[in-house]
């Protein structure tokens, strides 16, 4: 069919088949940008590539089918033409499929309805009848039959055989929309073209004639007798124009009004639901709100607590180190002493007493230093007990706090409950004069009881203010402990358990490794510092915050945010490798918790095999161990 059509573009004689697709994918991309026209203004189609084709009111599906034939390698079009229509097949596949498949859909073939005393009855959904049939349900033919009549868009074909006759016929379903009516017509009136239809088969059914008969199925067939009537009557049934047409109103009718009843409920639930989140929202802000202030106090206070700590322990410290050179120095005077002693033991008697005096007074001295030692001891002892008292009282201090929450609550519902007698008492005082001797003595006891509510209120506010300065007095004793013992101890820690870490510090030996796998040591060591220094400027810089907050078991948290850009580039960087972006995730936790404001390292007693913050008592503890250590070698 297509074949035969001639091209009207010139030059293009010199394209290969091998230029075809390049050529396509050209005019693929004009297609889609709406160079070339290939709508018509009656809702069919054109080929934009065909102008003096007569037919130029296609269908969507006649118009693909005819641009996929013209593009075959097959067909005498010249090349050009064959990348056009390929370009045009391609694009009504893959860009307005959909579009035209939804056009068709609700494309309505408008019958001409005739007058009710004229309207035909059909069999509905419309059925089409195949007579004369001498293809078996199992013979080969079958199929060639089929494809002969896909052109018509039949929903299904079912065969049926006589015995008696040695013939058969087909039932060939429709679609039961208008379109379905209109597949029916065309194949109705391609039999009558050829005088095989329903009048024909009737005139010749007495002969033995080889040919095939079909038509439309309508009452006189719906009501006849034999397999045709049966199927008919079994399938469908008989309705006029009109009356589908009425009834696909009625659907239609149907569809509309439920859907704009289940759209009215789905709006109330949404009112519904949005007035429920902003109440939520409202109650969560103030509750975050609330909790963040206590928060910030309880940081604060703890904060006052462990610099108290700290100050303490330095002087402690301190005052031993200055005790313990005393001691020394006593004791290596009075060795010197001895020896000189010693070295005069063959003066004269009277000497020699003096030097049994002074020996005796010697061996005072040394039993003298070794009470001081064992004072020292028990010193050390006293410090460790201090140390114990000072968990005591930070646990202590902790209980107050919790305390002071609770006497918080108390004295709300305290202060709730003086504001309703002062409201009950102005009631009061309206309802009757002041002669009514019931009112006067109700009043009298409410005054009793304001009077009493106010004086514990004042004695809770006394009390809440006397826990509140001593347990900021701990507060600040153990903060400054801590600060001290991490400015004077610095030097000192080395050991494996316990040391100064500077938390929020990026460690540098994953950058040294990653790039060691593939680099000399001198330019691994180069690249390992330009990238650590990068990083550490990332995690410097105030305005890059990768976190985001979670809810977890009713709390929320702030955790490291993996769809970060520069965390997911990192994580996707093979030749840096996994060990670089934990070290980085780990700074960045560390950063945030204890230097959030200033964003750089902060020092901390740390206890590296517990993989956390060392207390007082484990610092104390290994500073009395090494000092027990040193003295003793």
């Amino acid at each position: 069919m297509d074949e035969d059509f001639t091209d009207q573009s010139s030059g293009d004689s010199e394209m290969s088949d091998s230029d075809i697709p390049d050529n396509a994918e050209k005019i693929y991309e004009e297609l889609k940008s709406g160079k070339f026209k290939w709508k018509n203004p009656n809702g069919t189609y054109r080929c934009p590539f065909c102008p003096g084709r007569k037919k130029q009111d296609y269908r969507f599906k006649d118009l693909l089918q005819h641009a996929t034939g013209a593009s075959k390698g097959t067909s005498n079009r010249k090349t050009k033409d064959k990348a056009n229509h390929l370009a045009l097949s391609k694009y009504l596949e893959n860009e307005m499929t959909d579009v035209s498949a939804n056009k068709l859909a609700i494309v309505v073939v408008e019958p001409v309805i005739k007058p009710p005393e004229e309207e035909e009855l059909y069999v509905w959904p419309w059925t089409g009848i195949i007579e004369n049939l001498f293809v078996k349900p199992n013979d080969r033919k079958l199929s060639s039959m089929k494809i002969e009549f896909s052109k018509f868009s039949p929903v299904e074909i079912h065969m049926l055989w006589n015995d008696k006759e040695d013939s058969g016929f087909a039932m060939v379903d429709f679609h039961k929309d208008w379109i379905g009516f209109k597949d029916a017509v065309a194949f109705e009136q391609s039999f009558t073209a050829r005088h095989r239809g329903k009048k024909d088969w009737d005139e010749r059914k007495q002969y033995r004639v080889s040919s095939m008969y079909g038509w439309v199925a309508r009452a006189d067939d719906y009501n006849s007798k034999g397999q045709i009537g049966d199927y008919l009557r079994k399938k469908g049934k008989l309705m006029t124009l009109s009356d589908v047409v009425q009834e696909a109103k009625k659907k239609e009718q149907q569809i509309v009004t439920n859907l704009t009843y289940e759209l009215g409920d789905r709006n109330k639930d949404l009112d519904d639901w949005k007035t429920k989140y902003n109440e939520t929202s409202r109650l969560l802000d103030t509750v975050m709100q609330e909790k963040n202030s206590l928060h910030h106090a309880h940081n604060e206070e703890m904060r006052i607590l462990r610099h108290t700590a700290a100050e303490n322990t330095l002087r402690i410290f301190n005052e031993n180190e200055k005790l313990k050179s005393n001691l020394e120095y006593q004791r290596r005077e009075l060795e010197r002493r001895s020896n000189e002693l010693n070295k005069h033991e063959a003066l004269t008697e009277r000497e020699r007493r003096i030097l049994d005096e002074e020996k005796n007074k010697n061996v005072v001295k040394k039993n003298s230093l070794h009470l001081a030692s064992m004072e020292q001891r028990k010193a050390d002892e006293n410090v460790l007990r201090l140390v114990e008292e000072q968990k005591r009282e930070k646990e202590a201090a902790l209980n107050k706090i919790l305390t002071l929450e609770k006497e918080l609550d108390a004295k709300q519902k305290l202060e709730l409950e003086i504001t309703q007698l002062k409201g009950k008492m102005k009631v009061m005082n309206h309802i009757e004069g002041k002669d009514d001797n019931g009112v006067q003595h109700k009043m009298k006891e409410m005054q009793e009881e304001l009077e009493e509510k106010e004086d514990e209120m004042g004695d809770m506010q006394s009390m809440n203010t006397t826990l509140t300065v001593k347990e900021r007095q701990m507060n600040d004793e153990l903060q400054k402990a801590r600060k001290a013992l991490i400015q004077g101890l610095t030097n000192m820690f080395g050991g494996r358990t316990l040391g100064i870490k500077k938390l929020g510090e990026i460690d540098s030996k994953p950058f040294q490794n990653a790039y060691l796998r593939k680099f000399t040591p001198k330019l691994a060591l180069i690249k390992s510092k330009a990238t650590y220094s990068l990083w550490e400027s990332h995690i410097k810089n105030p305005e890059w915050h990768p976190f985001k907050i979670v809810v977890e078991a009713g709390k929320s948290k702030e955790i490291i945010d993996e769809e970060d850009e520069k965390l997911k580039h990192l994580k996707e960087d093979k030749e840096l490798g996994s060990e670089v972006y934990v070290a980085i995730k780990t700074a960045l936790l560390e950063i945030n918790e204890y230097n959030a404001s200033g964003r750089y390292p902060v020092p901390e007693l740390w206890n590296f095999k517990d993989g956390r913050k060392a207390t007082l008592k484990e610092v104390i503890s290994y500073i009395l161990k090494q000092l027990k250590i040193k003295y003793q070698t």
